[in-house]
């Protein structure tokens, strides 16, 4: 299957929110407990709080996922080190897409000098973890039972990877 990066516009704010939303109604990989509105997308769109943000497409044009990659703090003693997140449609994971995103934000990372990359990952999130982990993260740390969702408690798992 093949994928097209193309940089995340106003146009694609909907399909977006609809990616992210489904995380927030049936995981917790988003952590948030209420669906956002389109508007919430416009906080992705390239400038202070974000390096570059993408959609990934396939070849007919469909939005299948987006990525996005942050800088840690907006501060200059940590302009070296940058977050990523990226959430893939349901029913594209498992194709691959996750790792060319990755990919991507790892290009993007080196283009604005970012040398370490961040993820935090909802402790039951398990996939996600292996697939940072299995593409060279390592775990630095871990807050148990922050989070309250679906009234249960879950934890964050921080990662980090040096470029």
């Amino acid at each position: 299957m093949e994928f097209i990066f193309e940089k995340l516009g106003k146009e694609h704010k909907k399909e977006v929110v609809n990616i992210l939303n489904y995380y927030i109604e049936n995981t917790t990989a988003a952590y948030r407990a209420e669906i956002v509105d389109e508007e919430f997308s416009f906080r992705f769109l390239e400038g202070v709080d974000v390096y570059s943000s993408y959609v990934m497409k396939t070849t007919e044009n469909k939005v299948i996922g987006f990525c996005i990659l942050e800088p840690h703090k907006t501060i200059s003693t940590f302009s070296e080190v940058a977050e990523v997140m990226y959430f893939v449609h349901n029913e594209y994971t498992g194709f691959g897409v996750g790792s060319l995103a990755l990919s991507k934000m790892e290009e993007e990372a080196r283009k604005v000098g970012v040398k370490k990359l961040l993820a935090d990952i909802s402790t039951e999130n398990t996939k996600s973890i292996n697939f940072h982990i299995k593409n060279g993260f390592v775990e630095y740390g871990r807050l148990c039972d922050v989070g309250n969702k679906f009234g249960r408690k879950f934890g964050i798992v921080y990662l980090v990877k040096n470029l």
